[in-house]
């Protein structure tokens, strides 16, 4: 018989972002299979959520990178002793210390610790907390193979991968964007009726290649295809330069009316089902890469740089756009194969939400029972 476990997640905030979606995730799943789920964060716009959804929250200042931040260990302690978790699950780095440091001086001995290792931190002795739990998640190959190769003591056993996962109804193969959306899309940019539309999604910031995307744009121009780039995403305001200088490539290779940056749009689904190639140029590696996940799960074609978690989802759904790293010919000659015989990426895939709540689970229930 399955234990009811009562199950603690801790997060700097929930704003938005992957880690935050993830415990979103999991939270729901617990409380759909029974169990009460509590995340601790100093809170933000998806606590509404979060708790519509059966969990609780409590607030606390868990988000701060600074020693000031060990305050709140004998207040976590008090308010695990109160609770009796069975898991507390840390999610980054600072509440993993706090949570670490609380979990250890306990009076109450039934809880067990569990992190999940999200990205590819700087490696130093802050990090290491997140290799500390009594399992470990990783969320890819690429992350397993970052904790064994830079923190080697950690025992090969109690490291788990678990991959990211999508909910298929959310993105369903061959998606079509309604005829209310699409009349009002093509009424805002008319010039992409009809045309074939490269699509660069990603907050504009260094490390998402849209230098290579807009010279990809220019070089195909150049062939006399009249291809249109978008640039979707919104600008961070600590990096307007590189934005400014991002429109000034654009000025001095003449693409004005090739290059839209559209800013932040919650209809990215659509832009995926209304674009011929969706890019993935980032020139380091991501842990996992959510956005290519669901442009395949679309049915929609994804060119990517081959490395970290994206290699790892474009082997299995679409191997075909996978393109050496900063190999700006491979991209272009891809680009080209693609546009004049198109591919799709295969429909059936493992990268599944309940896969992912389900394994998730497993590893609770694993520990409360040993």
């Amino acid at each position: 018989m399955t234990k009811k476990l009562t199950v603690i997640q801790l997060l700097p905030e929930l704003q938005g972002g992957g880690v935050e979606r993830g415990t979103l995730e999991i939270a729901k799943g617990l409380v759909a299979a029974g169990h009460r789920s509590i995340v601790i964060s100093n809170g933000g716009r998806l606590v509404e959520k979060l708790e519509a959804e059966g969990s609780e929250h409590f607030a606390l200042p868990v988000h701060k990178k600074s020693l000031w931040s060990l305050w709140q260990v004998p207040r976590l302690r008090k308010l695990f002793d109160e609770i009796r978790p069975d898991i507390i699950h840390a999610r980054s780095r600072m509440p993993a210390w706090l949570s670490y440091l609380a979990w250890r001086r306990m009076d109450y001995a039934g809880a067990r610790f569990v992190t999940t290792v999200h990205g590819m931190y700087s490696v130093n002795a802050y990090s290491k907390i997140m290799t500390k739990g009594e399992m470990v998640i990783a969320v890819s190959e690429t992350i397993e193979q970052y904790i064994f190769n830079h923190y080697p003591d950690v025992p090969a056993d109690k490291v788990v991968r678990i991959y990211r996962g999508i909910e298929p109804t959310d993105f369903p193969y061959d998606f079509q964007a309604s005829v209310e959306w699409r009349q009002q899309w093509f009424s805002q940019y008319p010039q992409l009726q009809g045309k074939t539309v490269l699509c660069l999604p990603g907050r504009i910031t260094r490390l998402k290649g849209h230098r290579d995307f807009i010279e990809l744009v220019a070089a195909l121009r150049a062939q006399g295809r009249e291809v249109f780039g978008l640039i979707v995403g919104g600008e961070d305001p600590k990096r307007a330069a590189y934005a400014d200088e991002l429109k000034t490539l654009v000025n001095a290779l003449g693409l004005n009316d090739a290059i839209i940056f559209t800013g932040h749009r919650s209809d990215i689904r659509e832009i995926y089902s209304v674009s011929d190639i969706v890019y993935s140029l980032s020139n380091k590696p991501e842990s996992f890469g959510r956005t290519v996940l669901e442009t395949l799960a679309l049915g929609r074609p994804v060119l990517a740089y081959a490395h970290g978690g994206v290699q790892e989802i474009l082997s299995v759904l679409f191997p075909d756009g996978m393109v050496p790293l900063a190999d700006n010919e491979a991209l272009f000659q891809r680009t080209i194969h693609q546009l004049d015989q198109p591919k799709k990426p295969i429909r059936e895939h493992p990268f599944l939400l309940q896969t992912m709540i389900a394994q998730t689970l497993a590893v609770y229930q694993r520990l409360t029972t040993r």
